[in-house]
């Protein structure tokens, strides 16, 4: 079967939004017809191959809100072809539109390809990106002016990187000039190195005085090849430069290979003249990446770190080191060791409640789980299971405001929005939504969410209401949407719909367009490959990644392939979702290091920030979800099963524990360790399959 084409998939979005829209009885005052919007889709899918064919198709859509997308789309595609008079008609007529801001600028791109500068400086308008503001500079230089630092460079040079094709012979130029003085290059070095830009600082080295030219490059060799340089440090003089890059190469290599960073440092700690400080930087790498692979010496390397080398992450390591052995001394005096705005974060809150029940303290324990049980995070469920409490959850209701929906259906900015969203151009829908609502107050941004979230476009309320008691419209915040199948395909793929449901929205924040740095796509964020093999595992037709973005086929192979993973890890959905965001392979090596420890406690010791965070927000997304669905909710522990254990499917007829809203309210809290509050990936929160880098907090 051949791949749908994109016209295909807009068609089936604007059947189902058709569906929705009558669902929910919301219509602007001049609702675009079914009609116009097919003829829309047809006439842009010409435009964006050039000409104007389109505009036989576009007959009739001259009202249309997005009228001017279309020819857009045509010059677009023909900019190679095109001259200045084109350009600046479109710009005369749209002038605020923001495929006019497009437009502007892929022109001014193809007229710095051309070298046409003239009318490059025409059209230029400063502040859309570096690459334009870089070429402008060129355009000038073109004309024979001089540079001035501070006025053409000051705020470029502050950027760790920039834009090689552009601002290279623009760089140039201010060193012929004699600009880049030594203090500036090593001003800019710096920030790069901070930045681990290695490449930046290797072109920036060139420019130096020839005397400080090595120190540089050994610079940038400690960023690119930090066992190398770690090497060859000993035959390096001991200046501060040469310091400084001994410093980072010990701390790279650490991150990579931590027994080979304690050779090095051994080498090295008495070739230079390290400073307390640089010290205290190479001693929190060792031992922060020496706890990361849980070595035997880790606890006492963090325990034994200067006051002034510990950071954040060497303190929670230390926790997350001694939970691993289950040192509930050695626990107590790391989370004692915090100062108070860490440990007041719930995760370590919890784990000191699980040190002292440990040390058979438990009133003291019970001290510390009361007020965390009244939060509605994953380790305030955990709490709650442990109290054997109800788990406190205080939904808020979004009031109707009638004037100020009138206004926003108005807006024809908003309008342009919603229609882009309707006819399958979320990614410009997205655009169009953040200007015409920039600078509104709070309760705009929220009247205007629930008129989004009632046509059925759900992402919305997931990045907006992302702070404070807007943390409780739990039902604009954790949609139940049944136009994309996810109930019955969880059920026919044999797992529990609300950690589908859990899943789905950690992964995309419901953007059903969301695309990873990965490759992994759509609302469940699978990989082509990945989906391909599920689709042929299961009998599912596949046609190809671009069907990925089709909720149902995206729920469909991602609901099996969370089946297949559960079928690997005994049913349990916390280990699964573990392997969903690392890989199943890095699960596999984690349980054969730590497989005996309890759940909470193995996922306190996940080397990778981003997988950790992970499990513990989907397995409170479940808990919300359950909720939403059921008005009450599996216990996290009953999902959360002993490694090994065995998991009991939910059904209709299990024991669900009550939610209510305690007379206290505990504050909201920004979604990070399982707190459900917003998630902003950036093409794809985060990718099923591909493993992530190996961060620590």
């Amino acid at each position: 079967m051949s791949e749908p084409t994109r016209p295909l998939r807009i068609r089936r979005l604007l059947l189902l939004t058709a569906g929705w829209l009558l669902l929910a009885g919301v219509a602007f005052a001049d609702e675009p017809s079914e009609a116009q919007r097919a003829a829309f889709r047809q006439a842009y899918a010409t435009a964006q191959q050039g000409g104007d064919a389109w505009r036989e198709q576009a007959r009739g859509l001259d009202d249309y809100p997005l009228y001017p997308y279309l020819e857009a789309a045509s010059l677009t595609h023909d900019l190679r072809q095109l001259d200045r008079a084109a350009i600046e008609d479109y710009l005369r007529r749209y002038p605020d539109l923001i495929p006019a801001a497009d437009l502007r600028r892929d022109f001014l791109l193809e007229l710095a390809r051309r070298k046409d500068w003239d009318t490059f400086l025409a059209l230029y308008q400063p502040g859309i990106n570096d690459t334009l503001s870089c070429d402008a500079l060129q355009a000038r230089l073109s004309k024979g002016e001089k540079l001035d630092f501070d006025k053409d460079l000051g705020t470029l040079w502050t950027k760790p990187s920039l834009p090689a094709a552009a601002c290279e012979p623009v760089l140039g130029a201010a060193y012929d000039q004699g600009l880049l003085t030594s203090a500036r290059l090593w001003d800019r070095i710096d920030r790069a190195a901070d930045a681990n830009q290695g490449g930046t600082v290797a072109t920036l080295a060139q420019w130096l005085p020839d005397s400080e030219k090595q120190a540089g490059q050994r610079l940038a060799s400690a960023l690119s090849d930090p066992g190398g340089a770690v090497a060859a440090a000993a035959t390096w003089p001991d200046t501060p430069r040469h310091r400084q890059a001994a410093m980072l190469a010990l701390q790279r290599l650490a991150r990579r290979q931590s027994g080979s960073a304690d050779q090095g440092w051994q080498k090295l700690e008495h070739h230079f003249n390290f400073s307390p400080a640089q010290r205290g930087r190479i001693l929190n790498a060792l031992a922060v990446f020496h706890a990361t692979d849980f070595d035997e010496t880790a606890l006492a390397r963090l325990a034994a770190l200067p006051t002034d080398a510990q950071t954040d992450s060497s303190r929670e390591w230390r926790v997350r080191v001694a939970l691993s052995q289950q040192d509930w001394p050695a626990v107590l005096a790391a989370i004692d060791a915090m100062p108070q705005a860490q440990r007041d974060d719930g995760e370590w809150r919890w784990f000191k409640a699980r040190a002292l029940d440990g040390l058979d303290r438990h009133q003291a324990a019970q001290s510390e789980l009361v007020p965390l049980a009244r939060e509605s995070t994953y380790f305030g469920f955990l709490a709650a299971d442990k109290l054997d409490t109800n788990y406190a959850i205080c939904p808020l209701t979004l009031p109707a405001n009638p004037q100020r929906e009138q206004s926003l259906l108005a807006n024809i900015g908003l309008q342009r929005a919603f229609e882009l969203y309707y006819v399958g151009l979320p990614k410009l829908a997205r655009r169009e939504w953040s200007r015409a609502l920039d600078g509104a107050d709070p309760d705009t941004l929220r009247q205007a969410v629930d008129l989004a979230y009632r046509r059925g476009w759900y992402d919305r309320a997931v990045f907006t209401l992302n702070g404070g008691d807007a943390l409780r419209y739990y039902e604009q915040r954790f949609p139940l949407a049944g136009q994309d199948g996810l109930v019955p395909q969880a059920q026919q793929a044999g797992i529990d719909p609300a950690w589908a449901y859990g899943i789905l929205r950690a992964e995309s924040a419901w953007m059903s367009d969301a695309r990873s740095a990965a490759d992994a796509r759509g609302l469940m964020q699978l990989l082509p490959g990945t989906a391909a093999l599920v689709a042929k595992r299961n009998g599912l037709p596949w046609n190809g990644g671009e069907s990925l973005y089709d909720p149902v086929v995206n729920v469909a192979l991602g609901t099996r392939y969370l089946a297949q993973l559960a079928a690997r890890f005994n049913g349990a959905p916390w280990i699964s979702s573990a392997a969903y965001n690392a890989g199943p392979a890095r699960v596999d090596q984690w349980l054969a290091a730590r497989g005996s420890l309890a759940p909470d406690l193995f996922v306190a010791s996940i080397p990778f920030k981003e997988t950790r965070e992970y499990v513990a927000r989907v397995m409170a997304f479940a808990v919300i979800y359950d909720w939403r669905m059921n008005g009450k909710a599996i216990a996290l522990a009953e999902r959360m099963p002993a490694i090994g254990g065995a998991y009991q499917l939910p059904t209709e007829q299990s024991r669900r524990k009550l939610v209510t809203c305690p007379a206290v309210v505990a504050p909201a809290k920004a979604e990070s360790n399982g707190a459900p509050a917003a998630l902003e990936p950036p093409a794809g929160a985060s990718s099923a399959q591909p493993a992530p880098s190996a961060s620590v907090r």
